[in-house]
């Protein structure tokens, strides 16, 4: 291992101007007019590969597509295989003149490297290439078969990964897939984020009269659907932040006193967080604390809201409807199709009958959970330990990441996710960056992994 962590060390500013290289591309997925970049991205991504000695191809799909590049050309049963997961799509750029200096032409400054993309994720899934270019170059053997599969259409939902994931199965079986896609809360805290909040999405409409009414001739003799609606919306959570759906939080897994311990740990300051926020005061659940309610808490959120009329000055009108736009963050063990279905019922009960209620609902991803206590989980944390000098933390992820349980139903694989973007990295923001010291500590977590990983077989 002096050999892989002495070459890491010696090729810093080398893997740097790469990476600036990569990020040069403005491989936006979600702008057609950027297609032929995603093509030259994922071209230069899997040469590159190849160049470092790992046997990498180009996989086309409807859409953008996918590099695999591996440490093998023939599979060995008898070896573990692991699958890493990047994507070297981006978001777009805009709003333009809020960056500092142009999203594709990638700039270094005070140990940050500032592009779009820079973190999310061409930057987190570079550093493990880096990190098996060091075993391949020192001729240092890998104790274990790796796979990465970089795709191009990760900003855009993942289009045509699922797919691909079966028709590819036999070929991509793991014992697990590392994913670094996501933070961690500094430098000394180094994470494993081991749950994901899943989500359901849900749109309601409330129809009243057949076109908007005056308010003055027509007001007092029949139910307003705004406020029909509001008053509906106000139903769906109580003084103490709970939600009255029936059945809600039936199937919801309890926070472990392990992971209430582990979840304490993290950095948090109320007044800082309220700051940032810019509110005059938190709001959540009663008997949980704000780390626990924002990421092991499912929640219910009204996303849009609007009815009548929305000009300048004032129309005195009795609106013909109105709708809200709601979406549930959900928890294991809860099931999207389920949790939906309680909402629609419970929602149906308690409509006023003079008004008329439609439905639709939207899209849906499951939670996501991994045993901290597994082996392989406090195998990533003891790498991640080795390379930043710092005791890890556990985090559950707020957020959905709805391509995790794809890998899991498919491949039967858990995931291990070892993010490295810090809090300010403003992924999906303008000015993105990537810490260089993220990178290089990423690289070194990066090379312990496989050792660590390898070592339970």
């Amino acid at each position: 291992m002096q050999e892989v962590l002495k070459y890491l060390e010696q090729n810093q500013e080398r893997f740097i101007r790469e990476l600036c290289e990569y990020v040069h591309f403005p491989s936006v997925s979600a702008q057609p007019e950027h297609k032929k970049d995603l093509a030259a991205c994922a071209e230069w991504i899997q040469q590159h590969c190849q160049g470092i000695g790992l046997d990498a191809r180009l996989c086309p799909t409807e859409g953008n597509p996918i590099v695999l590049a591996r440490t093998f050309r023939e599979r060995s049963r008898n070896r573990p295989h692991f699958l890493l997961y990047g994507h070297y799509d981006v978001q777009p750029p805009e709003p333009f003149d809020l960056w500092q200096s142009p999203p594709f032409e990638p700039r270094v400054q005070v140990r940050s490297l500032f592009g779009r993309g820079a973190c999310d994720n061409k930057g987190q899934h570079f550093a493990h290439l880096k990190a098996v270019e060091a075993y391949i170059k020192t001729s240092t053997a890998l104790p274990c078969d790796l796979t990465f599969l970089i795709e191009g259409e990760e900003e855009v939902g993942c289009t045509h990964l699922a797919g691909f994931l079966k028709e590819h199965r036999a070929e991509l079986q793991c014992d697990a897939t590392v994913i670094s896609d996501t933070g961690i809360p500094s430098l000394k805290h180094p994470a494993l984020t081991y749950g994901l909040r899943g989500i359901a999405a849900l749109e309601i409409t409330i129809r009243g009269p057949s076109r908007d009414l005056h308010s003055g001739i027509y007001g007092g003799s029949l139910e307003n659907p705004a406020m029909a609606l509001c008053q509906l919306l106000a139903k769906l959570r109580d003084k103490n932040g709970r939600i009255t759906i029936p059945g809600f939080y039936d199937e919801v897994a309890p926070l472990t006193p392990y992971e209430r311990k582990q979840l304490a740990r993290l950095p948090f300051h109320e007044k800082e967080y309220r700051k940032f926020l810019g509110v005059p005061k938190l709001f959540g659940e009663k008997g949980f604390t704000p780390v626990e309610q924002r990421s092991a808490r499912p929640t219910l959120e009204i996303n849009g809201l609007t009815s009548g009329y929305q000009g300048d000055g004032s129309k005195t009108i009795i609106p013909a409807w109105g709708r809200a736009k709601l979406t549930m963050r959900l928890v294991p063990n809860q099931r999207p199709a389920r949790i939906l279905k309680l909402a629609q019922q419970h929602l149906k009960n308690i409509c006023p009958p003079a008004v008329r209620l439609e439905m639709e609902p939207g899209h849906s991803g499951e939670p996501y959970l991994v045993s901290p206590t597994s082996a392989k989980a406090q195998a990533a944390l003891r790498a991640l330990k080795k390379a930043f000098c710092h005791e890890p933390v556990l985090l559950r992820e707020g957020g959905s990441i709805p391509i995790v349980t794809d890998f899991k139903k498919t491949l039967g694989a858990d995931a291990l996710l070892l993010g490295l973007a810090l809090p300010d990295d403003n992924p999906h923001s303008p000015n993105e960056k990537f810490s260089l010291d993220c990178f290089e500590k990423g690289m070194v977590m990066g090379a312990w992994l496989w050792q660590e990983l390898g070592s339970l077989t």
